[in-house]
């Protein structure tokens, strides 16, 4: 007899309420929503009451982050260490290697993640066991609007703000840009988690103004093969540093969570 995991949402914003409203209406099989934490007021659009972390952890088997990275950092361990299972959307927070360990090891509770708006890593990983890989390279392009952050000079925000045409915003690794772009390159994070190292993983973000899709490319190449993907999604209306397609990608992992058969994992 199956059991029905009992769903936390944390973040009510443009990816959690996707993903607890489908919760709510019986769209995942074998999941359902008990409760949303959010430090804002809901509202009375919420289908379910609003509780505290506390009250999650003690009500529910599975918390879905979908509010930030610095969420991951501040509740993760206590999340996993009071017996409950973890869906981070937030890959981000994964680049920094001492939280990865300390939360691959503060059980009972179960870490898990999405890989968001990008795909290819399964066989990423797969193509990993056979060796390793040469080069791997995360072209993301967005907005300008989309990229701007508090850290920036006059200069480089002047340049992205006046551009014409696409203009490099950094350049780095799978370690070093998400803490850059806390919202906005999760899937720098996402590709390094597949591939199994973070410095390898070479990253450019580029500001575009005709960038009406947020576009990523991924390329690699080792001694088993070479590989590209190109996804390209509409921005969500609500926040556009997240595409569109990042709650549906939480909600395919909720589902192979909940035992759902018959689909590739």
């Amino acid at each position: 007899m199956s059991t029905v995991r009992r769903v936390a949402v944390v973040g009510w914003g443009a990816i959690g309420r996707v993903v607890g409203t489908a919760l709510a209406e019986g769209r995942v099989t074998g999941a359902e929503l008990v409760c949303v934490v959010d430090n804002r007021p809901l509202g009375e659009a919420a289908p379910v009451r609003q509780a505290t972390f506390e009250e999650a952890m003690e009500t529910c088997d599975l918390v879905v982050e979908a509010a930030g990275q610095g969420v991951v950092r501040e509740w993760g361990e206590r999340v996993l260490a009071s017996g409950t299972d973890l869906l981070i959307a937030s890959t981000g927070a994964l680049t920094d290697d001492e939280l990865t360990k300390r939360l691959l090891t503060a059980g009972p509770g179960r870490v898990y993640f999405t890989g968001g708006a990008v795909g290819g890593l399964d066989l990423l990983q797969a193509v990993r066991t056979l060796g390793p890989l040469d080069e791997v390279r995360l072209t993301t392009t967005k907005l300008p609007s989309t990229l701007e952050q508090p850290w920036m000079d006059d200069e480089l925000l002047a340049r992205m703000r006046t551009a014409t045409g696409p203009v490099e915003v950094m350049s780095g690794t799978a370690r070093d840009v998400p803490v850059k772009f806390p919202k906005s390159t999760n899937v720098a994070a996402s590709v390094a988690l597949a591939v199994g190292d973070l410095d390898a993983v070479r990253v450019q973000v580029v500001a575009d103004p005709a960038a009406h899709h947020t576009r990523h490319v991924i390329e690699a190449s080792g001694g088993h093969g070479a590989y590209r993907f190109e996804v390209a999604h509409l921005p969500d209306p609500g926040n556009p540093a997240t595409s569109q397609v990042v709650p549906y990608a939480v909600l395919r992992s909720l589902a192979a969570l909940a035992g759902r058969t018959g689909q590739i994992l």
